[in-house]
């Protein structure tokens, strides 16, 4: 699959901040495509591992059929770290190994779900955001656990399958507290770029099943990088 390499990533915080604020003025939270039209819908996450002082990433990148609910393709990519973790900047550190994973791709996704937010972050630039312009397709983001703003608090859904409580900050919708299963942590839904909040919710809960409170393409995806991260680390300790 091509992408769009907008910007290097040899860059000071300052540069990354001003990248950031850049980008979110061209956010489009409408839809880019039918939710009926999905064929292919990829799930992304990555793992963080450290073998004697030096930290590397594994990052995992599932292609799932929307229709048949089935896995096409799966691709990855491993490499270290350059960039230290600062809170508000996680896409720097992880877009080089993303995009290296999506250049593998043999298929071409319709919509892209990362492990992560989308407009849910201080500047409206979390992963799912910031890797759209790069791959110029519509992109959700999925939290397990909420990036506090402005030191706003989540209004528990209800115990209920499907409740949801949207998350406002200074009158604006950044993100969906949605809880997929009673009983269950929500998740954090949030528009990437290029789709708007109610499809993004009701893309994700089409691929609710009872295993996980998370979409399956990030559930595998996640399984998948903590498998890679086991097996990379064991050959490692092997040399």
């Amino acid at each position: 699959m091509e992408i769009k390499e907008i910007h290097s990533f040899d860059l000071e915080t300052e540069q990354c901040k001003s990248i950031q604020y850049n980008l979110s003025k061209k956010v489009m939270l409408e839809n880019a495509i039918h939710i009926e039209s999905i064929k292919l819908l990829a799930g992304v996450d990555i793992a963080y591992y450290d073998i004697q002082g030096v930290e590397y990433g594994v990052c995992c990148v599932i292609v799932f059929d929307f229709r048949a609910k089935r896995v096409i393709e799966k691709t990855y990519s491993t490499g270290k770290v350059t960039m230290p973790y600062i809170p508000g900047y996680l896409a720097f550190r992880e877009l080089p190994l993303i995009m290296e994973a999506v250049k593998k791709l043999s298929c071409t996704p319709d919509v892209f779900m990362f492990d992560g937010n989308g407009i849910l972050h201080p500047r409206k630039m979390g992963i799912a955001t910031h890797a759209s312009f790069f791959l110029n397709k519509p992109c959700i983001g999925i939290a397990k656990s909420y990036l506090k703003i402005d030191d706003i608090i989540f209004i528990e859904p209800k115990n209920e399958e499907n409740a949801f409580e949207d998350i406002i900050v200074n009158d604006e919708v950044y993100g969906r507290a949605l809880r997929t299963h009673i009983h269950v942590k929500p998740i954090f839904v949030s528009c990437g770029n290029y789709i708007d909040l109610e499809t993004a919710s009701n893309i994700t809960l089409r691929l609710i099943t009872k295993e996980s409170r998370l979409p399956i393409p990030v559930r595998l995806a996640d399984l998948e990088t903590r498998r890679l991260k086991r097996l990379l680390v064991s050959l490692r300790d092997e040399w």
